[in-house]
């Protein structure tokens, strides 16, 4: 092997070897198979998680633990973080497999899933963390939620809907001085919310948002991106729904036609 290729493929051996790819590999190997939306209790490394779809259990733990999409350095090794839109718990993992002195507050809308996800915190020992089972919202009056089964519930899902209790988020950032990491990945709710957080977003140093906008509904990214940088961020952006032939694509009425991962970050 020549050296231009030796180093060419130097990364992708790197990557492969490395012992999270391994166990995401042996979970192929286990659960690749499985039908979505069937519980099952799923082992990895020393952690016992109860899964209530694999298919996306999968995708989570790829693009959390493995790929490290919220990778951060905090000022200490203490960082206050709020994970909004948590599901079963494997972002809440990651962030404590990083900074295991976190203080973490996770918040997840869909009542069935936040039992799972409590289950997860105690049976792993994960400390330091406090459970809010309500939607992250612009108000504490409740909402009506789409309830899908996995990790696509949302106040937009034509599907089943519930009213489930709410949480004005503004409230409880106004009483943090400072925020080490605030994901928020709402399915939807995020522009609501930001723009109803916009006058305390400068106490997070990291912001990251996954931004979806639903067929019918506006589209108003350029309002997302003046509140980062009206709070101080410079942001980068990532499609996760990516399209071959833009043009050509139509979704129904109710369908995902944008979804970007945003990452703010201070200089």
């Amino acid at each position: 092997m020549n050296q231009f290729l030796a180093d060419s493929l130097a990364p992708l051996y790197r990557y492969i070897t490395k012992k999270k790819y391994r166990s995401y590999i042996n979970l192929l190997t286990k659960h690749g198979g499985a039908a979505r939306f069937k519980s099952r209790k799923v082992n990895f490394d020393h952690y016992s998680f109860q899964v209530i779809d694999v298919p996306s259990f999968l995708d989570h733990y790829k693009s959390i633990i493995v790929d490290e999409i919220y990778a951060f350095k905090a000022r200490n090794n203490q960082p206050v973080i709020y994970d909004c839109g948590a599901n079963i718990g494997i972002s809440v993992l990651y962030f404590k497999m990083l900074y295991p002195e976190a203080k973490i507050i996770a918040f997840e809308a869909d009542p069935s899933i936040a039992k799972v996800l409590q289950e997860n915190i105690n049976v792993n020992k994960l400390s330091d963390v406090s459970l809010v089972a309500k939607a992250v919202w612009k108000d504490d009056h409740g909402i009506s939620f789409g309830v899908e089964g996995a990790d696509a519930g949302s106040i937009y899902f034509e599907g089943e809907k519930i009213h489930i209790p709410s949480v004005r988020l503004r409230d409880i950032l106004e009483k943090e001085s400072y925020i080490d990491f605030l994901k928020m990945d709402i399915e939807g709710a995020e522009t609501e919310v930001l723009r109803d957080c916009k006058d305390v977003l400068h106490k997070a140093d990291h912001l990251f948002i996954e931004y979806h906008t639903f067929n019918g509904m506006a589209q108003e990214l350029d309002e997302v991106l003046k509140i980062f940088t009206d709070n101080g961020f410079r942001y980068f952006i990532q499609t996760v729904n990516y399209r071959k032939h833009p043009y050509l694509f139509k979704t129904g009425k109710g369908s995902m036609d944008l979804q970007l991962n945003i990452y703010g970050y201070k200089v």
